[in-house]
C-alpha cells in the first residue's frame, strides 16, 4: 500500500512538472553572465549558432568567474561562464564543503583552456620555469636579466585583483597549490583578464599570466612553461600541465526551463562541440585523458568536492 502510494505521490509530481513547464511563459532571451576567458574563447560562436539553430537569443556579458557562479546561483541571470571551479572549503573535521554562495548551481564542463605566461610581443624572453613564474609572482625575481635576458629593466607584474577570480584562483592552485597563496605588492592589480592582456600589449615589460583562449586573440607573446610550449596539441597531449575547465554554469532547476534545458543540451551535444573547437577551444569531451594528468592535489580535491555535492555534471545529465 505505501509502495503504491509512492508511484502515485511521484506520477502527480511528474504531472504537475509537465503542467508547469507547459504554462510557463517562454523566454524570449537567455542572458549570459561570467568569464571573460569564456565569452571570448568560444561563447559568442556558440550563442550565434544556437540562435541560428533555435531562434533563441543569448545576450552575453561578461564579468568574471565568480559574478558567473554567484548571479545565477542567486536567480539574477539564467546562465553563466566560469573558468574556475567554486570555492570549497576546509571545515574543522577535516572535511571539504562548497562555499555557501556558490554551492546551489550546476558545473556542466563545455572545454578546456591553458593558463599562459604572457609578455610583450618585442621581448626577447620565449620560456620560464614554474620555479621562476613563481619568484616573480613572489617578488624574488624582479628583474628580466634574472630570467636570461639581456634587457636590464625591472619586471612589470600584472594580476588580477582577489583570490577568487577564474585565473588567479587557477594559477594559485596549479602553480602553488596553494588558495591562499600572497603575490607582491609590487604587482599591478587590475579588476579583470582583458585588462591585463591590454596592459601587457603597452607595456615591453609586462608579465602576467592569462588563458590562451583569449590571450591567442591578442597581440601577446605566450612563453614556454617548464620546456613546453603552449599549443593545442600539447593541452590535447598533456605535454602542457597548465590547464583547468571551462564551466557553463546552471541553476538546480535548469531543466523545467526548456530554453535553458535546450541550450544546455545544444552546448554539450556533438554539433555544439564542436562549434566550441571551430573557436579554437580544446573540447570537453576531446581532453577527458587530462582529468588524469598532473592536476594538483587542491584542484583534484575541488573537482571531488563539487562532484560529491552533486553539481558536477558532465554532458548536464541528472538536473534535478
Amino acid at each position: 500500500m505505501v509502495l503504491n502510494n509512492r508511484f502515485t505521490l511521484l506520477a502527480l509530481l511528474a504531472v504537475m512538472l509537465l503542467v508547469v513547464e507547459a504554462h510557463a511563459a517562454p523566454l524570449k532571451e537567455v542572458n549570459w553572465v561570467g568569464c571573460g576567458v569564456s565569452k571570448a574563447a568560444f561563447m559568442q560562436d556558440l550563442a550565434a549558432a544556437y540562435e541560428q539553430k533555435s531562434g533563441v537569443h543569448i545576450n552575453i556579458d561578461g564579468g568574471g568567474a565568480t559574478r558567473g557562479i554567484r548571479e545565477v546561483a542567486s536567480g539574477k541571470a539564467h546562465l553563466g561562464g566560469s573558468c574556475r571551479l567554486p570555492l570549497v572549503i576546509r571545515n574543522s573535521d577535516g572535511t571539504y564543503s562548497v562555499d555557501l554562495a556558490e554551492n546551489s548551481v550546476k558545473m556542466i564542463p563545455l572545454g578546456w583552456d591553458a593558463l599562459v605566461v604572457i609578455v610583450h610581443p618585442g621581448n626577447p624572453i620565449t620560456q620560464i620555469s614554474e620555479q621562476q613564474l613563481r619568484d616573480v609572482y613572489t617578488g624574488k625575481i624582479t628583474n628580466w636579466r634574472e630570467l636570461g635576458s639581456t634587457n636590464d629593466a625591472p619586471i612589470n607584474l600584472y594580476a588580477r585583483e582577489g583570490k577568487i577570480s577564474g585565473v588567479e584562483r587557477t594559477m594559485r592552485q596549479l602553480i602553488f597549490d596553494n588558495n591562499d597563496q600572497e603575490f607582491t605588492s609590487h604587482a599591478t592589480f587590475l579588476p579583470s583578464s582583458g585588462k591585463i592582456e591590454q596592459a601587457i600589449e603597452k607595456d615591453p615589460n609586462g608579465l602576467g599570466v592569462s588563458g590562451i583562449s583569449s590571450s591567442r586573440q591578442r597581440n601577446l607573446k605566450m612563453l614556454s612553461l617548464n620546456g613546453a610550449e603552449p599549443n593545442s596539441e600539447n593541452l590535447k597531449s598533456g605535454k602542457y600541465k597548465y590547464y583547468r575547465l571551462l564551466f557553463l554554469v546552471a541553476g538546480k532547476q535548469y531543466a523545467a526551463t526548456p530554453e535553458l534545458r535546450d541550450f544546455v543540451k545544444y552546448a554539450t551535444s556533438m554539433e555544439g562541440q564542436m562549434v566550441i573547437e571551430k573557436s579554437g577551444t580544446l573540447p570537453y569531451m576531446r581532453g577527458l585523458r587530462l582529468l588524469n594528468n598532473g592536476l594538483s592535489k587542491s584542484y583534484i580535491q575541488a573537482l571531488e568536492t563539487i562532484e560529491q555535492a552533486g553539481m558536477y555534471l558532465p554532458g548536464g545529465e541528472r538536473p534535478f
